[in-house]
């Protein structure tokens, strides 16, 4: 089933166009992964579809009463705040004890609840970020560059996170990553922006166009160095943008 479709989406600040024309879908119990250099339209694209940012030209339509769970690149959060992860959850929504230990624990911080937010390492805030996100039941998580300020391992230790969410809740996840040594291992498929869709596909499909070592490198298909996907020796397709 298809959550999100967007077509021929522009968008623009002022008179520069960041993104021009884009087409993609995102269907139920995906895990999506959008990559692309700096300022090539990434974090545009995801406030479009959420609509923080009014397109200049095209569509997004969104299956009818969709949930969305969405998880900033960043929350500024005062660190002398006294404030444990249970009020922190707690704080917008009206939740039991059951409801918001088990995001926390979807999550894989339950241990965390009487914490107080300050105390948190990176990785747990991340997640705590991902718990108050799947308060709601959301069909779709979408995040934007959600490790960010994470270490490899801490990174890639979020993406698995993130698929045991999807197989434990069925959502689907559409997420921008910037670490393109540990997104291909939690992705079934990739789309490469740069203020256009420059190709999409599987990750071996991606990391091996033409399109995409022109932006990152040839030496990047160590990318798919974490991969595991057994659908990654099957059905591959990639789709240059013209």
């Amino acid at each position: 089933m298809s959550l999100i479709t967007v077509e021929n989406l522009s968008v623009k600040y002022g008179t520069n166009f960041v993104l021009k024309k884009i087409n993609l879908e995102i269907n139920s119990g995906e895990i999506v992964t959008i990559v692309g250099p700096n300022g090539s339209g990434k974090t545009s694209l995801l406030k479009a579809i959420i609509g923080a940012v009014q397109p200049a030209e095209g569509n997004i339509d969104l299956k009818s009463k969709l949930k969305i769970g969405y998880i900033p690149q960043r929350l500024n959060f005062d660190k002398t705040l006294p404030i444990t992860v249970e009020r922190f959850m707690r704080l917008t929504e009206k939740v039991d004890k059951n409801t918001y230990m088990s995001a926390l624990k979807t999550a894989g911080v339950p241990e965390t609840s009487k914490s107080q937010m300050s105390s948190l390492s990176g990785g747990q805030f991340q997640r705590v970020l991902l718990a108050r996100a799947l308060l709601g039941s959301p069909e779709i998580l979408i995040l934007d560059e959600a490790t960010q300020g994470l270490d490899q391992p801490g990174s890639a230790a979020f993406y698995r996170q993130i698929e045991q969410v999807r197989q434990n809740t069925a959502c689907a996840v559409l997420m921008i990553s910037h670490d393109l040594h540990v997104v291909m291992s939690a992705s079934d498929r990739v789309i490469c922006l740069n203020g256009h869709v420059c190709c999409e596909g599987t990750p071996s499909a991606v990391v091996s166009a033409p399109e995409y070592q022109e932006l990152f490198g040839a030496g990047t298909e160590g990318a798919l160095a974490l991969y595991r996907h057994d659908h990654d020796h099957v059905h591959e397709h990639v789709n240059p943008s013209e």
